[in-house]
């Protein structure tokens, strides 16, 4: 069973910054990609970020330049650096995992940034 943990979400004023993680059970490089996405209240679940087993990244236009999607294979763990942050950064983060056997997610991280 493959458990993903979010954490480091919570309330940031405009034009600051949040480094979220996702801590995996299991070596990192076990999976073909790794994804954060986000939800804001109302909304659809959209792509945030994409990292692969090769190390190639990806970004939501809406991210490009304030996002860094980024890992550290000796924790395990995938990280969103966000900067800038804007109040239509406010959403529920979450990470998920994908192998051949199946598609994994975490529970989320809340990320607030008042208007």
């Amino acid at each position: 069973q493959v458990q993903l943990v979010e954490s480091g979400g919570g309330l940031v004023q405009a034009g600051g910054s949040l480094r979220l993680s996702c801590a995996a059970s299991r070596t990192i490089f076990s999976f073909n990609v790794m994804t954060w996405h986000r939800q804001a209240p109302g909304k659809q679940r959209d792509l945030v970020a994409t990292i692969t087993s090769g190390g190639n990244t990806n970004y939501a236009d809406s991210v490009k330049g304030r996002f860094t999607i980024s890992r550290d294979s000796a924790k395990n763990t995938v990280y969103l650096q966000m900067n800038n942050l804007k109040p239509e950064d406010t959403a529920d983060y979450y990470c998920k995992a994908e192998d051949r056997w199946g598609t994994y997610w975490g529970k989320g991280t809340l990320v607030t940034v008042p208007s």
